[in-house]
């Protein structure tokens, strides 16, 4: 029971951190309807952002590291989002009205640059951080251990969570993009500058894929520049299975994935954690072919 509870925990952990990606993903395929997978290299880059904030804030400025962890959280989510605004204005504006296919290859080459970019930039080498957060409380005779580290990533993806569900339901930014997704057309007849609306959800999205690109580096203590890439799929298979377009689903597909892959890591062999998060989606496809939470698209005649 406590090997179960310790790995449920770990799962947890994880998958908020998918979560936080996977809602980038659903977000950008419910305004324009494309898949965005560069995403997952804005994630990356967000977790170089957050090393050199956190190694300059502390080492350079000597400021105390949890107050360093504070700025390099601010810091990394502004330039981490001016990424992904740079992203919808070279990758997709120019070819938001071309085939669907397009845009597709285009973020394609967009993830391959920015790759080669870090890794020109920062070298092929794993970048270690030292550790931050230091201890936590034991339960069950100290059988099961939660670190502060896991309990303010959980804490924050639930904050990061709330606070993004209640821009888009009750915000006049939230309305835009809602209108946006029901009928781009439409929307921009009525006086909804769609190409804001747009480069604003890139933005939110790129947003939140640096906060989780920080807690990736701050919970492992390493990172290189191929971290985005198993990482975005994961991510993207989570908003898939919890249903591409419902921000709720996108977190709830994550924290599925994250647990998935905790629960056979501790139990079967880890090799194939990846294979058995696969396959759950596909049998989740095959009697929920719109994920778990997603709604069936209505064809606009």
């Amino acid at each position: 029971m406590a090997y179960f509870l310790q790995q449920l925990i770990n799962g947890i952990t994880l998958g908020a951190i998918y979560g936080l990606i996977a809602i980038g993903y659903t977000m950008v395929y419910g305004i324009i309807g494309m898949i965005n997978f560069a995403h997952g290299e804005v994630y990356m880059i967000g977790a170089f952002i957050a090393l050199i904030a956190f190694l300059a804030a502390t080492l350079l400025g000597g400021i105390d590291p949890a107050a360093g962890l504070v700025l390099a959280l601010v810091a990394t989510m502004v330039l981490t989002a001016v990424w992904g605004w740079a992203i919808e204005r070279l990758a997709y504006r120019p070819l938001r009205g071309a085939p669907k296919l397009a845009p597709l290859i285009s973020a394609i080459g967009m993830s391959i640059v920015l790759q080669n970019v870090v890794q020109i930039t920062q070298g092929a080498r794993v970048k270690p951080l030292p550790p931050v957060f230091q201890g936590g409380f034991t339960f069950l005779d100290g059988a099961v251990s939660v670190s502060w580290l896991k309990i303010a990533i959980v804490v924050l993806t639930v904050v990061l969570m709330t606070v993004f569900t209640l821009i888009i339901a009750r915000t006049r930014l939230g309305r835009a993009q809602r209108a946006t997704e029901q009928d781009m057309t439409m929307a921009a007849l009525l006086g909804v500058d769609v190409d804001r609306i747009v480069s604003a959800t890139f933005v939110m999205g790129a947003a939140l894929a640096a906060v989780a690109g920080l807690m990736v580096t701050v919970y492992y203590g390493v990172i290189d520049f191929y971290i985005g890439f198993l990482a975005g799929i994961k991510a993207f298979t989570a908003a898939v299975l919890g249903g591409i377009g419902s921000l709720p689903g996108a977190m709830l597909g994550g924290l599925l994935i994250g647990m998935i892959e905790a629960m056979w890591s501790g139990y079967f062999s880890i090799e194939y954690k990846d294979v058995a998060a696969f396959s759950i989606l596909v049998l989740v496809l095959l009697f929920r072919p719109t994920g778990l939470l997603g709604r069936p698209e209505v064809e606009k005649i």
